[in-house]
């Protein structure tokens, strides 16, 4: 898998970063969701640097316009609930694309630090040869991104994957590294070290889907 660690290069993602690992910040939930939403606007700008592109000509008012467009067979796939603002960031930029959604969550059955990956929803157009970009924004074990897929794939084989992510930990990168193809791409903004005993990123930000959205009811 290639993987594009942003964060390897200092640019303004810093400061949105910063804003939803803060814990004072955080407090906003509408600050903490447009930060996601503008890293996504970030990440879809980076991501479309690798797409294909094709020769068009553009007609002005007063002549014609030679450039280069990208194909307009985009899947835009997330996890909800904590993926619709990277959703919403990703499709601000590929405003053409098609939009699948798919439900991803941790089922507690009897330890509270053992959990598995159970999808319930899922809503998805054909991928048959077209370009996947499979959101979430926490990639923590891995195990949601490569359960979200596995359930995709009854949709067709796309031509490309791309995953992208806000923050990950290494464990979860490296889990997803050996479930996809070497020519899969991986776009996140921040790699941290470690998970905790309950699964969580380390320093991470918290849960992404209940600082977006409010607390829940655990199942």
């Amino acid at each position: 898998m290639q993987i594009h660690n942003l964060s390897d290069t200092p640019s303004i993602l810093n400061t949105f970063m910063s804003e939803l690992r803060d814990k004072t910040v955080q407090k906003d939930s509408m600050r903490f969701r447009r930060n996601i939403e503008r890293i996504g606007e970030i990440m879809g700008y980076e991501l479309s640097k690798s797409l294909q592109f094709n020769p068009h000509t553009i007609a002005t008012p007063l002549g014609s316009s030679e450039t280069v467009l990208h194909q307009k067979d985009i899947v835009l796939c997330s996890i909800l609930r904590a993926g619709v603002p990277l959703h919403n960031g990703l499709l601000n930029y590929f405003d053409a694309a098609e939009n699948a959604f798919i439900s991803a969550y941790r089922q507690h059955k009897h330890n509270p630090e053992s959990f598995e990956i159970v999808v319930e929803y899922l809503a998805c157009p054909s991928l048959e040869g077209k370009t996947l970009i499979l959101a979430d924004p926490m990639l923590a074990t891995g195990q949601s991104m490569v359960a979200t897929y596995e359930a995709l794939k009854p949709f067709g084989t796309p031509k490309e994957i791309h995953l992208v992510s806000v923050i990950g930990a290494q464990e979860g990168v490296d889990y997803v590294s050996k479930a996809f193809g070497a020519d899969v791409k991986l776009w996140i903004a921040a790699i941290d070290d470690n998970l905790n005993e309950k699964g969580y990123i380390i320093p991470g930000l918290g849960d992404a889907g209940d600082l977006a959205f409010g607390n829940k009811l655990q199942h």
